[in-house]
């Protein structure tokens, strides 16, 4: 296997402390984290937050010997009334030394109600582009919503033209969005992949149920293979959201973690 960022996505812990995040984490061998930032829903860092509170996470982060090489910031990225908040996420990414900020586009209807071509979604995309070079960050962008496949994606990403915006391929996104075949949609896009959340899918295609990995239907050891094979070295961020119950208790979410560690030991990867 060829060397790779795996993280964890802090969003698994929604509902629980940052500080619960790291010890989870930790304890299930992992040493990158994705930081989440998305306002009024995981905050677990924000640019609201004081200085002296980010650099409290800052040292518990350091402690825990745990990298915050991302940050998701989903912001709606067609709103323009949105974008300051986008720009601060992008510096607060950058205060944590992480290089990839996450967002996905956001839903954008015209005032006919259509919704906005990708050639409209591009042109929003590409005025970010001197905020990712001068804080030297990569966009990766999110199947989700109305982009919800990688061949969406891919076509935005190519009008885009930057090697600063790239695609993150949510694994069960695609089904529960896209309800494409996870495996041909992943092949056609891989030149433009710079980032995958890792996340499984059961239940029906269009049921909130994300369970640990290797507890789905999604055919990770097929996409594994493409990325092995094309030399492609994007990382690889969990990311568990149980079902729209949520789950039953900060241990129930630490071993999901833990099984999700397990299951890519199993596949030949290390933390």
């Amino acid at each position: 296997m060829r060397e790779r960022i795996i993280a964890v996505n802090s969003n698994c812990y929604h509902g629980y402390s940052i500080e619960d995040a790291i010890a989870g984490i930790q304890a299930a061998g992992f040493r990158y984290i994705e930081l989440t930032a998305t306002k009024g829903w995981t905050e677990h860092v924000f640019p609201d937050q004081s200085f002296q509170r980010l650099l409290e996470v800052q040292d518990k982060l350091k402690e825990a010997g745990l990298t915050p090489f991302a940050m998701s910031g989903h912001t709606n990225l067609m709103d323009t009334a949105r974008i300051p908040d986008f720009v601060r996420n992008i510096r607060l990414a950058h205060f944590y030394g992480a290089k990839y900020i996450v967002s996905s586009i956001g839903e954008a209807h015209l005032e006919d109600q259509a919704v906005a071509s990708n050639d409209v979604v591009a042109d929003h995309i590409r005025d970010l582009v001197p905020y990712l070079q001068a804080y030297d960050m990569i966009l990766v962008l999110e199947i989700h919503g109305d982009h919800g496949t990688g061949a969406i994606l891919a076509d935005i990403v190519e009008k885009v033209g930057s090697d600063r915006v790239k695609i993150n391929y949510d694994t069960a996104n695609a089904i529960f969005y896209g309800d494409v075949d996870v495996e041909k949609d992943f092949h056609d896009c891989l030149s433009h992949i710079a980032y995958v959340h890792l996340k499984d899918k059961a239940g029906g295609r269009q049921t909130w149920d994300f369970p640990a990995l290797g507890k789905g239907y999604v055919p990770f050891p097929a996409l594994f293979r493409m990325l092995e094979d094309s030399g492609n070295d994007a990382p690889f961020s969990i990311e568990i959201e149980f079902t729209q119950a949520g789950p039953k208790s900060l241990e129930e979410i630490n071993q999901a973690v833990k099984d999700s560690a397990r299951y890519l030991l199993d596949h030949g990867y290390t933390l």
